[in-house]
């Protein structure tokens, strides 16, 4: 499970971007080379992006440890149990998705659909909005916010400030589900 997930990472990485790019050519005349460049990162909007994600992931554990999440048939914790990561499978993952998916979603997708929809739509395509499973689509409620926030918030601070939001979501649940079972292990 774990190498199938480091390869559907890589995909993520890799792959989600070319519509993005394609689309940043043809409607902001930016190359994949300009982008690459990193001449528009912005230090200010890369933290707040980080800072954001820190806190949300840290409320999102929180809420999902939660005794009302004891009762969902599959829960997000013992998914990544079961993949086997390592701390920097972790971050390597988180950083696939901060990149890949942002720039699908945010860039791409965004603007075909506008921010709501689009977050919406992310949220089902990962599982969390499940009709057959209102305990699980929990977790999208919890999620859903965050994403409107980084949807909203790439109009304000640029695609870095969702980019950096993103990684340092997934980082921290990554950290904290890794370590916990590695004690659990040990």
């Amino acid at each position: 499970m774990r190498k199938r997930m480091l390869i559907l990472g890589l995909v993520t990485l890799l792959v989600f971007p070319i519509p993005a790019f394609l689309l940043l050519n043809y409607f902001e005349s930016i190359t994949l080379v300009e982008f690459l460049s990193l001449n528009d990162i912005k230090v200010i909007p890369i933290g707040l992006g980080l800072e954001f994600g820190f806190v949300y992931a840290l409320l999102a554990y929180l809420i999902m440890n939660a005794p009302f999440f004891d009762k969902v048939p599959v829960r997000i914790d013992k998914l990544v149990q079961q993949m086997n990561l390592r701390w920097y499978d972790g971050i390597f993952l988180s950083l696939c998705a901060g990149l890949g998916e942002e720039l699908l979603f945010r860039v791409g997708v965004q603007h075909y659909l506008g921010w709501l929809l689009t977050s919406i739509v992310f949220i089902a395509i990962h599982g969390y909005l499940n009709p057959w499973n209102w305990r699980f689509s929990m977790y999208g409620v919890i999620l859903l916010p965050f994403i409107f926030l980084l949807s909203i918030g790439m109009y304000t601070f640029g695609i870095w400030f969702s980019i950096a939001a993103h990684f340092m979501y997934d980082a921290v649940l990554f950290s904290i589900i890794i370590s916990k079972t590695k004690m659990h292990e040990g």
